[in-house]
């Protein structure tokens, strides 16, 4: 233990700078990898735009018919990009993300090779919710989870995999993610505010939430980071003394950027664009 700390600092010194390549075009790349309202338009004719446009906007039920245009749509436009696998992508109580990987590739009834994504794949899976803990309220073959599209997230690549936001439920409707929540409060909000904003202007339709994020991260050396339990167990420090006068000196406002940190906040921003975040 005495030497992990040395060890993670020599590996520091040995690092090198990765070399990112950074396009000036920057409205060019935004949302490029997102199967956002424009990519709806250029794949669906105009009744199946429209009928999606309102179950997005008005809450209203989808087609199984609806369903299997948007999969094909939805799969011809991921493959196009590279893709191979499509996943539904949530927020289980965990505090992380969870994915189940599904290829597009399957075999047809005489053992060919075809590709297939249809609306009941897009619209529901079934994890294996027993990955998760329970603290031993149930047996393992009781764990029941569903995870569900949520058509008002547009699905986004992230590497080779479609990844198509859901909702995480239990087989009886308990909220088992931290979406679900968020939808419910979201609807909420939305049918009070519309009613007060009514009083002022009676052409208002919909309220929308909106989230202002905190622009400022941390930046720490792997190595480092893999040094500090508390760091891994907590996701913060627990032990250790404070910065000179409290985070007061030139490296840590207003002074010059390291390559590293530069080169990783070029890529950040970088990956940030192609997936629609401004």
């Amino acid at each position: 233990m005495n030497s992990l700390r040395f060890e993670a600092l020599n590996s520091l010194v040995k690092n090198n700078t990765l070399n990112v390549s950074v396009e000036s075009d920057s409205e060019a790349q935004f949302a490029q990898n997102v199967f956002n309202d424009l990519a709806l338009q250029r794949s669906l004719n105009q009744q199946a735009y429209d009928e999606i446009s309102k179950a997005i906007f008005k809450g209203s039920k989808i087609s199984r018919a609806l369903a299997d245009q948007i999969a094909a749509a939805m799969r011809s436009w991921a493959r196009a990009k590279g893709a191979t696998h499509y996943t539904h992508w949530f927020q289980p109580l965990t505090g992380t993300t969870a994915e189940k990987h599904e290829s597009f590739f399957d075999l047809s009834d005489n053992s060919t090779a075809i590709e297939r994504f249809d609306g009941s794949q897009l619209v529901q899976q079934d994890p294996d919710a027993s990955s998760f803990p329970s603290g031993g309220i149930r047996n393992t073959f009781e764990a029941r989870g569903y995870s569900a599209w949520d058509p008002t997230s547009p699905a986004f690549i992230y590497g080779k995999t479609l990844c198509i936001p859901t909702i995480f439920v239990s087989y009886t409707g308990e909220a088992l993610d931290y979406k679900t929540p968020l939808l419910r409060s979201s609807s909420a909000l939305d049918k009070a505010a519309t009613d007060v904003a009514k009083y002022f202007d009676k052409n208002t339709q919909k309220v929308y939430a909106t989230l202002g994020w905190e622009q400022e991260y941390f930046l720490i050396d792997r190595s480092l980071a893999a040094s500090r339990p508390d760091l891994i167990l907590t996701g913060r420090t627990l032990m250790g003394h404070e910065s000179s006068k409290g985070q007061q000196l030139n490296d840590h406002y207003f002074g010059s950027i390291p390559r590293r940190a530069l080169a990783f906040m070029q890529e950040l921003e970088h990956q940030s664009l192609i997936l629609g975040i401004p």
